[in-house]
């Protein structure tokens, strides 16, 4: 039976989740911002994608090892996903990946250049395995969510700050902003994955879709 909860705290161990083709790990870091991390590694191959290195390099190097890194993915610009992106970047080479409306900003904020510039419906290689973005603007103009579709059926979806359980991401109190990220999480998540569909967000708990979708009326009347 798989030992997999998903539940990760700062100075922690990490989670590890058997996806087929993959193998996620999730760590968290950062007491006060307690920010999620995922490597994800590819079975056949041995390459490996981190999906936001956040803070603390150290963590997320151990966790590479020896393995080398093909790239990270930042899933959005604010600064608590990206603080250890340049020492990670310095250390192992890896290309970055942003998707393009936040592709400046991280460059600004961490003086690190974006090498591929993310849109919708782009992959992203993991060895033989591959990620398909998916570009939900609200919480910023260029978050992405990453989705992988495990040969048994299973779907996976990483999905930064736009979807938690129990909500979307922030907005701030832009009622404009809301509204695209309400749309852009009915439309391209719910209305097109399985109730059976894990999602792995940035901070906290994962969450299952279909535990989610009779709550979405109830989050856009309340309007967050």
């Amino acid at each position: 039976m798989e030992s997999y909860t998903g539940d990760v705290t700062p100075g922690g161990p990490p989670q590890v989740r058997d996806l087929g083709c993959l193998t996620l790990t999730k760590v968290a870091v950062d007491p006060q911002m307690s920010n999620n991390a995922y490597l994800l590694r590819c079975q056949q191959t041995g390459d490996q994608v981190l999906v936001d290195a956040a803070d603390d390099a150290g963590t997320l190097l151990d966790l590479v090892g020896d393995g080398g890194l093909v790239s990270v993915v930042t899933t959005h610009q604010h600064w608590d996903h990206h603080r250890a992106l340049a020492e990670v970047v310095e250390r192992t080479g890896a290309q970055v990946l942003v998707g393009e409306p936040d592709a400046d900003a991280v460059t600004e904020q961490t003086g690190v250049p974006v090498d591929v510039r993310l849109e919708h419906g782009d992959r992203v290689q993991v060895g033989s395995c591959e990620l398909e973005v998916i570009a939900i603007a609200g919480h910023t103009p260029g978050s992405v969510a990453l989705l992988h579709r495990a040969a048994d059926g299973g779907t996976h979806l990483l999905t930064g700050d736009s979807l938690f359980p129990g909500g979307v991401g922030a907005t701030f109190g832009d009622a404009a902003a809301f509204a695209q990220l309400i749309n852009d999480v009915e439309e391209k998540v719910f209305a097109t994955l399985p109730d059976e569909t894990h999602f792995y967000p940035g901070h906290g708990k994962d969450g299952v879709l279909g535990e989610e979708r009779p709550h979405l009326a109830e989050w856009r009347e309340r309007g967050w």
